[in-house]
């Protein structure tokens, strides 16, 4: 696990250290693999959904969006909450629902690309390569955000980076110190802060 880190570092020790030797912008790269969810995912809006009913291919719904309301539309189920249910929560659901119709109905969801509750969500903001917001998992570090971050970019004042983290019930955000630099250019493991759900990384501009 230490050499993965490890090579994660070194890799994005050479992506900083190229973008700050070039001032043309760097080529298009396509965007780093998500990862996937756990088995207590919470489906959000914006989600997309697979959803399976046994013997019964006409009330599948192989590419379901999640509305931005966080309701999906099926046959014979045309509005159902999906938003804040794991995928077998969501399944149980649609079975209740199909039951005045199908005769013991097997239905199975799977999330075939997701963006997650928002109050679960890992945010990068400023002077990262490729802001963005992604899903909270287990055991997500700054490294970790970093890389799908794609590093810094050459304006940024990485070791005045802040995590900025709000408590689940309200009440004033804790801020929490960040040298980035050290962490990506230096190899400070130390740095490599445990990410929370709903924290928001602020990676200000330097000053010039």
């Amino acid at each position: 696990m230490n050499s993965i880190r490890f090579a994660g570092i070194a890799a994005l020790s050479l992506l900083a250290t190229g973008l700050a030797a070039c001032t043309a912008p760097a080529p298009s790269l396509p965007p780093p693999e998500a990862a996937q969810p756990t088995s207590g995912y919470q489906i959000g809006a914006g989600d997309t959904l697979s959803v399976f009913v046994y013997r019964a291919p006409e009330l599948s719904a192989p590419n379901l969006p999640v509305r931005p309301d966080g309701r999906i539309s099926l046959p014979l189920v045309p509005d159902m909450q999906a938003a804040g249910r794991t995928p077998t929560e969501l399944a149980r659901a649609i079975e209740g629902q199909l039951r005045e119709y199908v005769r013991e109905p097997n239905v199975t969801v799977m999330v075939q690309s997701f963006v997650g509750q928002p109050s679960r969500q890992i945010r990068v903001i400023g002077e990262a390569t490729q802001p963005l917001a992604i899903p909270y998992r287990e055991g997500l570090s700054v490294l970790d955000v970093m890389i799908n971050a794609r590093g810094l970019t050459r304006f940024a004042a990485g070791n005045r980076a802040e995590i900025v983290r709000r408590p689940p019930g309200g009440g004033d955000a804790q801020v929490i110190p960040v040298r980035l630099d050290d962490l990506l250019r230096g190899g400070d493991i130390s740095q490599d802060v445990a990410m929370q759900p709903g924290d928001t990384l602020v990676i200000p501009q330097g000053w010039f």
